[in-house]
């Protein structure tokens, strides 16, 4: 009865540590700003690729950022996307070195944009904050200068901030350790990090599915100069609206991966005339010119060797002299 009272007490702490677990795991993902996987392996450098045009009023860019497949980093192509709600903007993810690995930290979207390793991710994330645009009485306020958009495309809540940025230009894809940006979260950032998020929407989460089944988006494929770099539409790799990175060889063939089920519709931020410009408007903005492409070594052909034949063998020497020739083999 004794060791029998002992295993129930066992199964019981047992069973406390696995709700203990489960409930911690639980609430890492519904953070979806924890910590992710670990590699010890940097990523590449960021491509260098010209922005797609907006696909349609209210959407907001996603940025393309490298992530991990297993076996290698892939490229996951930004593209545009529908805020999950009126007021809230994107916080990318960014690797950042810790205990000795590469961790993800993982994106959100939230009221203010949080840190994001001082990545320089491009059109409008220049390493911190966001300089695309800002919403205002429930629509969003978009930054010509920042954003492509297209003629096709009707947009009246627009206006025009020259962005400079100080900083010094690189294409570095993750902070801290050897060779990653020193950016430190500052004080807005840190408040950020502490207000109500949301998860990546489900374009974004398909964004990554499809590159993740794409070998061209795979480093063993495209060495770090991705032939898809971002995208007009989530989930869709080839057509109108695909753009290259700077160097790129195209892909011989691209398979798009189909969803089981159509992302869950995203309703569209309602959109109304800009106000005139007014004192206090959002401040300057800093920008960082496009990187120069990186270049592209073609690694040489190895020469051919041609391989001579031997001469013939001589003539068999006379019969008193008792030679016999050895047989020769061709490779």
């Amino acid at each position: 009865m004794q060791l029998h009272a002992r295993f129930m007490r066992l199964i019981s702490v047992l069973a406390g540590i696995s709700v203990g677990a489960a409930l911690m795991m639980s609430g890492t993902a519904q953070a979806q700003i924890g910590i992710g996987v670990s590699i010890n392996v940097a990523p590449p450098e960021l491509p260098v690729y010209e922005q797609p045009p907006m696909p349609d009023v209210g959407y907001m860019w996603s940025p393309g950022y490298w992530a991990w497949g297993g076996q290698d980093y892939y490229w996951v192509p930004g593209t545009w996307v529908l805020a999950p709600q009126p007021g809230f903007l994107w916080t990318p993810g960014y690797w950042g070195w810790g205990e000795g690995a590469y961790l993800w930290h993982a994106g959100y979207w939230g009221p203010h944009v949080g840190f994001y390793g001082g990545v320089n991710y491009g059109f409008g994330y220049v390493g911190s904050g966001y300089a695309g645009g800002y919403w205002q009485g429930g629509a969003f306020y978009y930054n010509r200068n920042v954003n492509n958009i297209p003629g096709t495309v009707h947009v009246t809540n627009v206006y025009n901030t020259t962005v400079v940025n100080n900083v010094t230009v690189n294409r570095v894809s993750f902070n801290g350790g050897t060779g990653g940006t020193d950016a430190r979260p500052t004080a807005q950032e840190q408040a950020a990090a502490h207000e109500q998020h949301l998860p990546p929407v489900a374009e974004q989460v398909h964004q990554e599915q499809v590159a993740r089944a794409e070998p061209a988006l795979h480093t063993a494929t495209n060495h770090g100069v991705p032939a898809i770099a971002a995208t007009s539409h989530a989930g869709t790799l080839k057509g109108a609206g695909v753009v290259a990175a700077h160097g790129a060889a195209p892909p011989a063939a691209v398979h798009t991966a189909q969803p089981t089920h159509a992302p869950a519709p995203v309703r569209e931020p309602a959109v109304h005339a800009a106000p005139p410009p007014k004192a206090g408007a959002p401040p300057a903005v800093v920008h960082t010119p496009a990187a120069p492409p990186a270049e592209v070594h073609t690694p040489t052909a190895p020469p051919v060797q041609h391989v001579q034949r031997p001469a013939p063998p001589p003539k068999a020497p006379a019969p008193e002299e008792h030679e016999h020739a050895s047989p020769e083999h061709e490779h």
